[in-house]
C-alpha cells in the first residue's frame, strides 16, 4: 500500500514539472512569436493596426487600433484553457503559458513602457531600464520600415549600458 502512495506521488510530481515545463516554453515561444509577428506582421500586411501605436500623438485616447492585436494574441491562449480545462491537458497548460506571456506584455508595453495605467512608476532596476531604452529606440522610427528591438523582453546588451 505504501509502495501505491510513493508511486502517486512521484507520478503527480513529475506531471507537476512537466506542466510547469510545458508552461515556461509556451512562455519562451511567445517571445518569438510575438517578435516575428511584430517585425513582419505588424510592420508589414497589418501596419495599417499598428501605426497609430508609433505616432506621437498628445490626443491620448483610451485605445489605439494597435489594441486590435490584443484580441488576436488572447484568443488562442483562452481558447486552448477552456479546450484543455476540464482534464488539464497539455492544451490547458499551452493556453496558461500564452496567457501569462499576454499579462507580462500587458504589464511591461503597456503599463511600465507607455504608462497607460499609473502602476510600475517606480520601478529601479537595469533590466526594465535597458527594457524601456530598448523600446524608444523602436518608437523613434514613425513608419513600417527601418525598424528595430521587435521583442520585448530579450533585448540586445547595447541598452544595458549607461
Amino acid at each position: 500500500m505504501l509502495k501505491y502512495y510513493r508511486n502517486k506521488a512521484s507520478q503527480i510530481n513529475m506531471d507537476l514539472l512537466i506542466n510547469i515545463l510545458i508552461v515556461t516554453t509556451t512562455f519562451i515561444g511567445m517571445e518569438c512569436i510575438a517578435w516575428f509577428s511584430h517585425k513582419y506582421l505588424m510592420h508589414g500586411i497589418l501596419w495599417f493596426f499598428h501605426e497609430d501605436h508609433h505616432q506621437h500623438n498628445t490626443n491620448l485616447k483610451p485605445f489605439e487600433r494597435n489594441d486590435f492585436f490584443f484580441l488576436l494574441f488572447a484568443t488562442p491562449g483562452i481558447s486552448l484553457l477552456l479546450i484543455g480545462l476540464e482534464e488539464l491537458s497539455n492544451s490547458f497548460w499551452i493556453g496558461l503559458g500564452i496567457t501569462i506571456y499576454g499579462l507580462a506584455y500587458f504589464l511591461i508595453h503597456d503599463v511600465f513602457i507607455h504608462r497607460r495605467l499609473k502602476w510600475l512608476r517606480n520601478i529601479d532596476s537595469s533590466y526594465f531600464k535597458a527594457i524601456r531604452k530598448a523600446h524608444k529606440a523602436h518608437h523613434k522610427h514613425f513608419h513600417k520600415e527601418n525598424g528595430e528591438c521587435f521583442g520585448m523582453l530579450w533585448i540586445p546588451l547595447k541598452y544595458f549600458k549607461r
